[in-house]
């Protein structure tokens, strides 16, 4: 398995954090307020884990899945930095190799879909919403789809192809035009319950969509 973030891994969460004047942070955690004690959730590619271990500390039953060594070596330290002490299980593997159907009460993809070509990123998709149970929350946080005036479009244009050339460049994710994740989700048959909003600057750069699995 390719670690793509063996490079830019160690220092993935100072430069998102740098990047989204911590936004991204903030997204990455914006629905996990629906979580309750003893909720098994499953995250794949979780960068340093933060979300993860927030998870954890409501109670949650958390199994993080990455295929990058780096990127498991790092959520290593976020743990050992932290004093609450819980325990996470952590998987060495491409998230198309991880198979559990039908067992997680939420699923989680922050900031991961998109390094993927949009092809790739439907199977993947597909795949996570299989590890969930029937009624199952679907979390997916990312850059959001451009809307609004032509000027506030190209903004946000503008911001996502900084961002999504700066990773092609130094780790090879796929450069691809930027997702409307809520139309991909319903097509994929997932009922969108709600979407957060996150600024940078008084503008929506990032959003969190919640999705529900059919019962």
């Amino acid at each position: 398995m390719v670690d793509r973030y063996a490079v830019v891994g160690p220092a993935y969460d100072f430069i998102s954090t740098l990047f989204s004047g911590g936004a991204i942070r903030r997204c990455n955690v914006a629905h996990l307020d629906k979580l309750q004690p003893g909720d098994k959730v499953l995250f794949a590619g979780m960068g340093h884990g933060r979300d993860a271990l927030y998870a954890a500390k409501r109670g949650a039953k958390v199994t993080v899945v990455d295929v990058s060594k780096t990127m498991l070596a790092q959520f290593k330290k976020t743990l050992k930095a932290d004093a609450s002490k819980v325990q996470i299980r952590q998987v060495h593997s491409d998230i198309l190799q991880f198979n559990e159907p039908e067992k997680y009460d939420m699923v989680v993809a922050n900031f991961f879909l998109n390094v993927f070509s949009r092809e790739k990123m439907l199977a993947i998709l597909e795949h996570m919403i299989q590890q969930g149970k029937p009624g199952a929350k679907i979390v997916i946080g990312d850059f959001e789809y451009p809307s609004g005036n032509a000027l506030s479009q190209l903004i946000r244009y503008a911001y996502w192809y900084v961002a999504i050339s700066s990773f092609w460049a130094v780790a090879g994710n796929a450069f691809h035009h930027i997702y409307d994740y809520p139309e991909i989700m319903n097509r994929l048959g997932l009922k969108v319950k709600e979407k957060k909003h996150i600024k940078l600057l008084s503008m929506d750069f990032y959003w969190s969509i919640l999705g529900e699995k059919a019962g």
